[in-house]
């Protein structure tokens, strides 16, 4: 999916903190690592970042500069750079949003590198993007996208940036429509912290569904659905499980199977609907 080349970005919509982390202190040790990934890959359990960085040391994140204003204005800088383009994805979701749920509250992105102190608490690039409700924002460091590729095996590409993205805006609309469960969701194929993240998967697709009419991108193409689908796939709990641990075990699976990621994310892109997100009901 590219963007329209005159199309006006807001970059007003994003924190840019890259570069401004301080030194930070992990307790746990690589295990720890692991568990802070395979919980909170893509926006799980999020108010619990505090308590799985107990711990963790983090110094100012300072101000954020202004680069991404003079730098990314349009639709050909979107179509040219990465941070821009994150820009773009952001924008288009959450001008779809504002027109689908009444009283939609704009939420922030907010770009870090290494480390960034949130209202969930003190987090690092180990965590993976996250959506904290405390103050309703988004964190990701742009360095995972290339961990999507290089450590889980995704095959990437823009597209595969925009689900992660509307994956995370996902849970910002299950916030304002009081369905999220960030935390106490429990663990295991059926609980409610799966259905959570597949709903989320389910609403990314829905804006992809709806992309084109907030007037900033081109139309999606059957390459691009794939690159979205592959994604969704290499954060199943049982892909994730089977390269850590050797094993998979439905049990302590937060965010669902790689299978159950491609079909909430695919019913979602199908239908362009909220009414068939509805995975707290029925099988999954």
């Amino acid at each position: 999916m590219t963007f329209k080349p005159d199309a006006q970005l807001d970059p007003g919509q994003v924190r840019d903190m890259r570069g401004r982390g301080g030194a930070v202190a992990i307790g746990g040790g690589l295990g720890g690592v692991l568990l802070i990934v395979l919980v909170l890959l893509l926006g799980g359990s999020p108010s619990d970042v505090a308590v799985l960085l107990d711990g963790t040391t983090i110094g100012g994140a300072g101000q954020p500069n202004s680069s991404l204003v003079e730098q990314c204005q349009t639709g050909a800088d979107a179509n040219a750079r990465e941070d821009c383009r994150i820009i773009g994805y952001v924008n288009s979701i959450q001008a779809y949003w504002s027109t689908a749920v009444q009283g939609y509250t704009l939420a922030p992105t907010t770009f870090f590198t290494d480390a960034i102190s949130t209202g969930c608490g003190q987090a690092t690039s180990a965590v993976g993007p996250f959506y904290c409700p405390p103050d309703a924002s988004i964190y990701i460091d742009l360095g995972f996208f290339d961990e999507l590729q290089s450590r889980f095996g995704a095959q990437g590409g823009p597209f595969a940036e925009a689900y992660v993205i509307a994956h995370e805006y996902g849970h910002h609309v299950q916030d304002l429509l009081g369905t999220l469960q960030s935390g106490g969701g429990g663990t295991g194929a059926e609980s409610t912290s799966v259905r959570t993240e597949l709903q989320a998967d389910c609403f990314a697709g829905i804006w992809a569904n709806h992309a084109v009419e907030t007037n900033l991108l081109e139309p999606i193409t059957a390459a691009q659905v794939t690159q979205a689908v592959d994604a969704a796939a290499a954060v199943g709990d049982d892909r994730i499980q089977e390269q850590t641990q050797g094993q998979v075990n439905p049990e302590t699976w937060t965010h669902g199977s790689s299978a159950e990621r491609q079909k909430w994310f695919q019913t979602g892109l199908d239908s362009g609907d909220a009414n068939e997100c509805d995975t707290f009901s029925g099988t999954l």
